[in-house]
């Protein structure tokens, strides 16, 4: 449970979640809404106390708490607040159907989500989706997907990673990647691929240490030299969470906002999937890679309701 101080959004002390449901009810009945009240409410309240403002809400007024604030609120501002009353593994589950299911395949969100989570949140994703949709995922993303980038998402799928760090293979998977990559010409992308995805981060970090020694080269550059696509981005996104999951996430946040127009699906997937979880770390990756504070950014990039519900979920200044 170390890991729940790392988080900006934290459950409130003093909950009571009926009275929480009446707010919410004030704030949508009659003309107008009154978002300001319902965006400081969500955001000041955990996953699993929403969870109990919406059984309350239903129990009070008989009706629907998401139905309802979907009627209310729009754009933007709605798919964030929708976002928050999605419980973490559901919220992944919806996320990837989509990613699977939608026209084309957004390959984007399936190496985000299946390269940074954990693997029990993959094995509890997997089996959520079995319940959710009486689908196989690892079937579903087979079917979308092709070659070694498949495979890959089928190795992360299984949720199987050594435990620790194996002294004895650091130098022989550093060799091996080696091998397979700056070494010969073309590239043995599967050695990439079952190197990468079975070993620990532990491990890995280990590893690209011995690779460095040995090759001269991050494996990062060797991954972006030899590979290229999707199965590049699932390579890099799988090193870039052994070595450091805030750091990536920030990467992530950073690129999101970057440049002309927001990706904001990414933006309120990774915030909201991360406010409980690591947001303050985070925050300080960010802050060391870009020498500016995420706060700024989005308060930059953004705009109304939509922009004030996103700060108070990033929680601070770090300028």
């Amino acid at each position: 449970m170390l890991q729940a101080s790392k988080g900006t959004v934290k459950a409130s002390g003093n909950f009571n979640a009926s009275a929480d449901a009446e707010v919410l009810y004030k704030a949508m009945k009659g003309l107008g809404t009154d978002e300001d009240a319902i965006l400081q409410l969500l955001t000041a309240r955990s996953n699993a106390q929403r969870q109990e403002i919406k059984a309350s809400y239903k129990t009070l007024f008989g009706k629907d708490l998401v139905d309802d604030l979907k009627g209310e609120l729009g754009g933007k501002f709605e798919s964030l607040i929708v976002a928050l009353m999605t419980p973490p593994i559901a919220y992944d589950v919806t996320s990837l159907r989509n990613a699977i299911k939608g026209a084309g395949t957004d390959e984007k969100v399936l190496v985000e989500i299946l390269a940074s989570r954990t693997a029990q949140q993959v094995k509890d994703i997997v089996a959520a989706y079995r319940q959710e949709y009486d689908d196989d995922l690892e079937e579903d993303v087979s079917g979308d997907t092709s070659g070694h980038f498949k495979r890959l998402l089928v190795i992360l799928l299984q949720a199987n990673r050594q435990k620790g760090i194996q002294e004895g293979n650091i130098e022989s998977d550093a060799q091996a990647l080696f091998k397979a990559g700056e070494e010969k010409f073309g590239t043995d992308e599967q050695s990439f691929v079952t190197i990468l995805g079975n070993r620990s981060a532990e491990h890995l970090r280990k590893v690209f240490e011995a690779y460095m020694k040995m090759s001269g080269y991050q494996i990062e550059e060797s991954i972006g030299r030899e590979t290229s696509g999707n199965l590049k981005d699932l390579l890099l996104a799988v090193v870039k969470c052994a070595r450091s999951v805030p750091a990536y996430f920030a990467e992530t946040l950073y690129y999101a906002m970057k440049g002309a127009g927001t990706d904001d699906d990414t933006l309120i997937r990774v915030m909201v999937s991360r406010s409980e979880v690591d947001m303050l770390d985070i925050r300080s990756e960010f802050r060391k890679m870009f020498a500016r504070s995420l706060f700024s950014m989005i308060k930059g990039d953004t705009g109304g309701d939509y922009r004030k519900a996103l700060l108070l979920i990033c929680g601070g200044d770090d300028a």
